[in-house]
């Protein structure tokens, strides 16, 4: 029969053994393989202030790269847009790059009519039929032509079309747009949610600058993304267009552009005009629609027929 001594022994005998264990492991580990870890660490905490170093080095070197074009700027713009009268359409994903584009397009000495935001409004599909009345009633202005707007029930194509008769010159022999009805088509707009003038439009454009970005990525995307094209199919129509966009990827308006071989003939696409060096190739691309009526696809993108227009030498 085992008594409780023998209970007393055998507990006594695993208690002494764990502590021999304990003494045994934390010696064990303030040896070897504590050293062995103590480098690891050391050599992972080492590697990673050497990353990040690497990272604030090529950010000073990027924002190095972006002074230099923009000192080298005049030299390469001045005279290109001298009197050129341009209109800045801002769609909702480029208002980043905007300001940007707009100060490169005046260094080029464009003549900058006005900058007006598309909010996302205007490309939301539950506005369609707000938008289609607006066109064909309400922002309807007396002197603006109205036998040109599209008779498909599409409110975002429809709208874009008179929007476009109002920013851009008419063709020789077509009406023109007076001051009064241009105002009251844009404010009409304005009222409703669906764009925001920046500034007084000060007349007819003979071109437009789409800035834009990324597509969108909602449940309405599909929706959203064609409509942006047609706000660009529309103005193409009007005049010369420059997207100046951020990528060319992914179903953004620079993608689709480039993908379509009618669209890539007559608008021009950059791909980078979120940095300088983009904003400044939107003026030259701008240049050689205008002076050599002569579209290109500009940027780093893999699309992207070259880095810049071709300069006149």
């Amino acid at each position: 029969m085992i008594n409780f001594r023998y209970h007393v022994v055998s507990l006594t005998a695993v208690f002494l053994a764990l502590a021999i264990g304990l003494v045994v492991g934390t010696a064990a580990l303030n040896g070897p393989v504590a050293d062995s870890l103590r480098e690891n660490v050391n050599g992972l905490r080492k590697d990673n202030s050497l990353m990040r170093q690497s990272v604030n080095d090529m950010q000073k070197q990027l924002e190095t790269e972006e002074d230099f074009i923009g000192e080298m700027a005049p030299l390469v713009l001045t005279g290109k847009l001298t009197s050129r009268r341009v209109v800045v359409l801002t769609l909702p994903s480029g208002r980043d790059q905007t300001e940007g584009v707009v100060k490169m397009l005046r260094t080029a000495g464009a003549d900058v009519t006005g900058r007006v935001t598309v909010q996302d409004k205007f490309v939301n599909p539950d506005s369609n039929n707000n938008l289609l009345e607006l066109a064909v009633t309400a922002a309807r202005p007396n002197s603006a032509p109205t036998a040109n707007l599209p008779g498909n029930g599409h409110g975002v194509e429809t709208s874009s079309a008179l929007l476009a008769n109002v920013l851009l010159e008419r063709p020789a022999g077509s009406p023109t747009v007076s001051e009064a009805d241009r105002r009251s088509v844009l404010q009409k707009y304005a009222e409703a949610g669906y764009l925001t003038p920046e500034d007084r439009i000060t007349g007819a454009a003979e071109a437009v600058v789409l800035v834009t970005g990324q597509p969108y990525v909602d449940k309405d995307s599909a929706k959203k993304d064609e409509s942006v094209v047609k706000v660009a199919e529309q103005f193409d129509r009007a005049g010369a267009v420059v997207v100046a966009g951020m990528g060319s990827t992914g179903g953004n308006l620079v993608a689709v552009v480039r993908g379509d071989p009618v669209l890539s003939q007559t608008i021009s696409t950059v791909d980078n005009a979120n940095t300088v060096q983009g904003q400044l190739v939107t003026s030259l691309a701008l240049a050689e629609q205008l002076t050599g009526k002569k579209a290109g696809q500009y940027g780093v993108g893999d699309n992207a027929a070259s880095r810049l227009p071709k300069l006149p030498e």
